[in-house]
């Protein structure tokens, strides 16, 4: 997308107004990124970065809370173990620039989004002890916000985990059924499925909502070090094993034998197995995972009902209707889980 232009002398007359570092300097904006839910650019001020993330103009009205949602995560974040950007300010009045806005710190890494031809940076594309590090600090890095006590930070209005799990069926249920345009194998069995089984305990938690490779950074070089989760939009309080079915739901059981996982877009040859990668969740979060299968199940079917949105609004993007295969897939596998699965 082109570069939505944000007001450089604005920002910088609210920023001196906030205190915040680099007052009086010159400021200079370089867009990073952006779609149709935000865009972010680099603000650098004399020796001061930050990043600022708020809607791009057309964006729909309800992206206003969402941008200040994100905030409450990000500044609760502070103080905790869990890698995140730092809250620098945030600005709930659209008249600055258009849209409510936040900064947030500037993140000296990489993203496993920005690899080319999903090779792994060094020195983790040759050493593959070193490799493993970066799935293991993945799995780490939700279990540390699993552990964040919400209530403590003031979250207690961010979620509602009572009921989190009845209304994660009934609210995909519907909204696949205003969306349908076609019927898709393995829906019902896998919908019958998780109607009639929970998980073996519940404990509420703050959750990223779309945790995966695509949405961390790393700091440079070695040893693995997770520098920041990024990209909150979908967080919230209910059920953080949900971010780990999400995490796990195509990474393969066995990373060392030929095939690809349904969402490949890391080279994931050599990498800790699945079952590896969550029981250092379990051992970092202190949480159960003997009900695995239930998050799974859970996470495939309802990826698949979320990509199925894009899929039948594509059109001629052939990206979106690239997805329609991968859709049928994902429940295909969350039936025959469900299927085949011991947890009862």
């Amino acid at each position: 997308m082109s570069a939505p232009q944000i007001d450089t002398k604005r920002l910088a007359s609210w920023m001196d107004g906030a205190s915040l570092p680099g007052a009086g300097e010159p400021l200079e904006a370089e867009f990073l990124s952006g779609g149709t839910q935000n865009v972010i650019y680099k603000i650098t001020r004399g020796e001061h970065a930050c990043v600022l993330r708020m809607p791009p103009p057309d964006a729909p009205p309800d992206r206003d809370k969402g941008i200040l949602r994100e905030w409450r995560i990000i500044e609760a974040l502070d103080g905790t173990e869990v890698p995140h950007t730092a809250a620098v300010g945030v600005c709930p009045d659209a008249d600055v620039l258009g849209r409510p806005f936040y900064l947030m710190g500037f993140v000296d890494g990489w993203s496993p989004m920005d690899l080319e031809q999903r090779r792994w940076p060094a020195p983790f594309d040759s050493d593959a002890a070193a490799r493993a590090g970066l799935s293991y600090q993945l799995a780490e890095g939700i279990a540390l916000l699993s552990k964040v006590d919400w209530r403590a930070k003031g979250l207690q209005d961010l979620g509602r985990p009572d009921g989190f799990h009845e209304r994660q069926v009934d609210r995909w249920t519907a909204f696949f059924e205003r969306i349908k345009g076609r019927d898709i194998d393995g829906l019902d069995v896998a919908t019958d499925w998780l109607r009639n089984h929970r998980p073996l305990d519940f404990i509420p938690g703050l959750m990223h909502g779309d945790y995966q490779f695509a949405n961390v950074m790393y700091k440079h070089g070695a040893p693995a070090q997770l520098a920041a989760i990024v990209d909150w939009e979908m967080g919230t309080v209910g059920d953080p094993k949900l971010d780990l079915g999400w995490m796990v739901q195509s990474w393969p059981e066995d990373t060392s034998a030929p095939g690809e996982s349904e969402m490949n877009y890391v080279d994931m040859r050599e990498m800790p197995s699945r079952a590896e990668v969550v029981d250092h969740y379990a051992k970092v979060s202190g949480r159960q995972v003997d009900d695995l299968d239930y998050y799974l199940v859970l996470a495939k079917w309802k990826l698949a009902i979320v990509l199925e949105q894009g899929f039948q609004r594509a059109g001629d993007n052939e990206k979106l209707r690239a997805y329609g295969p991968v859709i049928v897939s994902l429940m295909r596998s969350a039936a025959d889980l469900a299927e085949s699965s011991d947890y009862r």
